[in-house]
């Protein structure tokens, strides 16, 4: 039986924030991974992604191109080239991460963990023991049991494809189902986005999501709520996918069926009984610093948090929290209020704090500041094709409680608020602020 301090399971963004606090106070850490270290978001996820995205960008600006005076002939992308771009970005990332553990000192060890007692986990032929060990696995798509579910395909394969599709179905209507929709709509391919709920992208205000909804569905994307996927079939060489609306069968027909239907905590090859950890369906019970009820030498932070949202900084700064905790002694409690959030659609809504019915749900008095924004020269001057916010601010004090923006520069300007909310600077004294013009952050004060 080895021994640490601290285990951690996971190598990604929640596993290496863990590390900061615990090495620095001098504490043995070992690291286990089973794939790559870090894990989903710099590999198969955000910084991938966000490499189509920016290539997303360019085909817009370049067909906005004429709103500004230029004569350009219509672009051609290459796809299989962006692919092989976006893998030579990332390519050395796991490498750079493992220098990284190394010169922290934390063993980093290949494999997959279960535990074997409640202050041990088996990886491989070894045992590993420690006062504390941390669930940092991440998470994994959503598994859907409907008929053919086996042709669908996920984000990750999306991001390795070299060849794009003619048509692609995404089924759910969440952030993925709208980043990589809007990305191969920029690229020629017919996007359908099918949502069994009634309201899209859950958690963003409404308001901001009716505004990505009309400008997704300018651009050619197809969009069905409560459109219930029943089978999908391999027919001539493609996909089809049958689906259920408003009491009527549809089906449609596409070259790829991607599984968007939202992401759930990768544990249930963890052995958590061993650990006498009290789970359901991969959602641990865990207090307010972390720590597993049943289990207080267990933490988990990441993606495997079931009741906050599955976001990269989000991981990092619930690794840090779990870190501290470590060292200190519980005592270092997450605070979610001021983190944004942002969906890289082109363009990017952006938000942070409450959404307005979630402001009114708990009975706050609100003033709504709401802007369209496409007539402001900042807009003019960029073709915007959506500029558009909502800043809710309380009555009583002037402190800004929410944020949420549509186009605009929203996914940098997004920050100014979390900023202002995080260090209590009201909306009067945001708008008194000087700017420097012409700037979209110039903007703000005219949103307030």
């Amino acid at each position: 039986m080895e021994k640490y301090d601290v285990v951690i399971l996971g190598g990604g963004n929640a596993g290496m924030g863990v590390t900061v606090a615990t090495r620095a106070a001098g504490l043995s850490v070992a690291m286990v991974e089973a794939r790559d270290l870090g894990g989903t978001c710099p590999n198969r996820g955000c910084t991938p992604k966000k490499v189509l995205v920016a290539a997303a960008h360019t085909l817009d600006e370049i067909a906005r191109a004429g709103t500004h005076a230029i004569k350009i002939e219509p672009p051609r992308l290459d796809w299989r080239a962006l692919i092989e771009r976006e893998k030579d970005i990332i390519a050395d990332i796991p490498s750079r991460l493992s220098g990284l553990m190394a010169k922290r000192g934390v063993d980093v060890i290949h494999g997959e963990a279960a535990f074997v007692a409640s202050n041990a986990v088996r990886v491989g032929t070894r045992e590993l023991e420690a006062r504390n060990i941390v669930i940092a696995t991440g998470s994994k798509p959503r598994p859907l049991s409907i008929p053919g579910a086996e042709f669908m395909t996920t984000s990750d394969d999306v991001l390795s494809d070299f060849t794009l599709p003619r048509a692609a179905v995404f089924i759910g209507g969440g952030v993925i189902a709208f980043e990589l929709g809007h990305v191969y709509a920029r690229a020629g391919v017919e996007v359908t986005i099918l949502e069994a709920l009634p309201q899209l992208l859950g958690g963003f205000d409404e308001d901001a999501v009716a505004q990505i909804r009309a400008e997704s569905e300018r651009l050619g994307i197809r969009i069905h709520t409560k459109a219930w996927v029943k089978k999908i079939e391999r027919t001539d060489g493609r996909l089809r996918v049958s689906f259920a609306k408003d009491g009527a069968e549809c089906s449609l027909d596409a070259d790829r069926a991607v599984n968007c239907a939202g992401r759930v905590a990768d544990v249930e090859r963890l052995n958590l009984g061993a650990g006498v950890i009290v789970h359901r369906e991969g959602r641990i019970e865990i207090d307010e610093h972390l720590r597993s009820r049943s289990n207080p030498d267990v933490y988990v932070c990441g993606d495997a948090v079931w009741n906050s949202p599955q976001l990269s900084p989000i991981a990092t700064y619930e690794g840090g929290v779990v870190g501290r905790n470590i060292v200190d002694g519980p005592k270092h409690r997450p605070d979610y209020g001021h983190i944004p959030a942002c969906l890289y659609s082109i363009p990017a809504v952006a938000s942070v704090g409450l959404t307005e019915a979630k402001a009114r749900e708990r009975g706050l008095g609100v003033k709504v500041h709401l802007n369209n924004m496409q007539d402001w020269l900042t807009a003019r001057t960029y073709a915007e094709t959506v500029a558009w916010s909502k800043i809710i601010v309380e009555e009583t004090t002037g402190r800004i409680l929410g944020a949420h923006l549509v186009g605009h520069a929203g996914e940098e300007l997004i920050h100014i608020f979390a900023l202002a909310m995080k260090h209590t600077i009201t909306a009067s004294q945001l708008a008194d602020m000087v700017y420097g013009f012409p700037t979209f952050s110039a903007d703000i004060r005219n949103m307030l």
